[in-house]
């Protein structure tokens, strides 16, 4: 596959180049709590007052209809300028929850939230994992009665980041009694103020607590908060998840060619020795994995749905590649890497760089998912 940039790209990717530069923020992103939501909505409200909002999203609803090359260069100029990260307490509002009202909602329910997710007002997080339903989504148990004109949920949901500063959150309950798998689920808009809701935050080993487990105790729903139809909960969700396969992710993949370029510049910079050696070489190795993403992950952007790419192989490669990458900085950093605060992010982000093969479907789930899906295996035996 080969594709150039056009004329007028090149013209967008250096108006976006000058912007960022000006504008980006000087401090660095908290990592959680209320200073990251207040952080990350006066970043997203700075890009809605400057028309840089909802790159994705059709024009009809306040975005700017880019194409996939144009969000490429926005992205990739984001990276490199050191603009912050789209993975913040907006990403679920911005690439789950606004274009799957936009695919599936109600014009009622569009025209709610749409201009408040694009403005930075609004935080949402994501409801569908449970203790015993990760990757196995299908088994989840939560619950939501109908009675009247309102669901009445029960149940827990778990890895919900965000959720202790979220305003909304995409529900995902089973509403048909007796319901089995894919079938009786429903997605539901479910207001995070609500009496019932009890969130506990869940601190990981880089310190941060954007993770949460949510606890639903009779929380009574309006039916007019149900996204799709009541019942067809899974194909809505389907739609979410396939957000999270395109663009969504797209300027974190990117982000490791430049961590890598950096990676370089510091192993040239030390005396030449053999150990010095030894690092260079496992340097160039991670610069041409890290292109090789970038290429893997164009050509899933680009490529015909007619082809079955599955979004699979560049997740799992993404996060292998994330956890090398940090892990060579570490080793670089020798003692000092053991202070937080002495190489800027980088060990935070070894720390969080573990999370990877675990959120969004596990290693082993996406191992097998490309061997079924893409190479034809027989299916996984269940013990």
């Amino acid at each position: 596959m080969h594709f150039e940039f056009s004329p007028d790209d090149l013209a967008f990717a250096e108006q976006a180049r000058q912007w960022l530069r000006a504008n980006k923020p000087e401090q660095p992103p908290p990592h959680s709590g209320m200073p990251a939501r207040q952080f990350a909505l006066a970043w997203q409200s700075e890009l809605h007052r400057a028309g840089w909002a909802g790159l994705s999203w059709p024009k009809d609803y306040g975005g700017r209809g880019l194409s996939l090359e144009r969000q490429i260069l926005w992205h990739e100029e984001s990276v490199k300028v050191g603009a912050p990260s789209p993975l913040n307490p907006t990403f679920v509002s911005l690439n789950h929850a606004g274009p799957t009202l936009i695919a599936c909602g109600s014009e009622e329910q569009k025209a709610f939230h749409l201009p408040r997710i694009l403005a930075g007002e609004v935080i949402w997080c994501q409801g569908f994992s449970e203790p015993d339903s990760g990757s196995d989504l299908a088994s989840l148990k939560s619950s939501g009665r109908v009675e009247g004109d309102h669901l009445v949920v029960n149940g827990q949901k778990i890895w919900s980041s965000y959720a202790d500063i979220a305003d909304y959150q995409e529900l995902l309950i089973r509403t048909e009694p007796d319901s089995q798998r894919h079938k009786g689920l429903s997605w539901v808009i479910c207001d995070m103020k609500a009496p019932g809701i009890t969130v506990r935050p869940i601190e990981n080993m880089a310190g941060a607590h954007h993770f949460a487990q949510v606890f639903y105790d009779n929380v009574r729903i309006p039916l007019t908060q149900v996204v799709g139809a009541l019942h067809d909960g899974w194909n809505v969700a389907m739609t979410t998840l396939s957000f999270e396969r395109t663009t969504a992710a797209m300027a974190l993949q990117l982000e490791l060619s430049v961590k890598a370029e950096r990676l370089a510049q510091w192993v040239l910079a030390l005396p030449f020795d053999e150990r010095s050696a030894a690092w260079r070489q496992q340097v160039a190795g991670l610069r041409a994995q890290a292109a090789a993403l970038r290429a893997l992950t164009y050509q899933s952007l680009f490529r015909s749905p007619a082809t079955a790419f599955d979004g699979s192989m560049v997740r799992l490669y993404f996060a292998e590649l994330s956890q090398r990458v940090h892990g060579m900085a570490l080793e670089l950093m020798g003692p000092l890497g053991a202070d937080a605060q002495a190489f800027g992010s980088w060990t935070h982000d070894y720390l969080e760089s573990f999370s990877e093969t675990i959120a969004g479907g596990t290693a082993e789930i996406q191992r097998n998912i490309i061997g079924e899906r893409i190479l034809g295996l027989p299916r996984e035996s269940v013990r």
